[in-house]
C-alpha cells in the first residue's frame, strides 16, 4: 500500500475527487486551506490580499497497482492548468490499522 499526498490549488478539489473516484481511490483526508508556494513555479498560495488564493491537500492511501494511474492523472490536470499548481509525493505505508 502506498499513500499519495497531493497539494493542490483549490480550484482543482473537484477534478482531483473525480480522478480518485475513478481509480477507486474512496478513502482520503483533506485540508481544505493551507498556504505555500511551489518549489519551482506558480502563484504562492498566501491567503493574502497580495496572494489572495489558498491552496488545499488530500491524502489518499492506494493499493500499490493504481499509483501509477493516479499520478498519470494527476499530472495530466497540472499540465492544463500549469500556472495553478498541483504537486503530488508517494511514501510506501508498512503497516495500518
Amino acid at each position: 500500500m502506498k499513500a499519495i499526498f497531493i497539494t493542490f490549488d483549490q480550484a482543482h478539489y473537484e477534478h482531483i475527487i473525480e480522478i480518485l473516484d475513478r481509480n477507486n481511490c474512496r478513502g482520503f483526508t483533506s485540508w481544505s486551506q493551507i498556504s505555500g508556494r511551489g518549489s519551482r513555479d506558480g502563484e504562492p498560495h498566501y491567503g493574502s490580499h497580495a496572494w489572495p488564493s489558498l491552496a488545499s491537500a488530500i491524502m489518499t492511501m492506494v493499493d500499490d497497482r493504481r499509483v501509477d494511474i493516479v499520478l498519470e492523472k494527476l499530472k495530466m490536470l497540472d499540465d492544463e492548468r500549469p500556472k495553478l499548481g498541483l504537486r503530488a509525493f508517494v511514501w510506501d505505508i508498512e503497516k495500518s490499522i
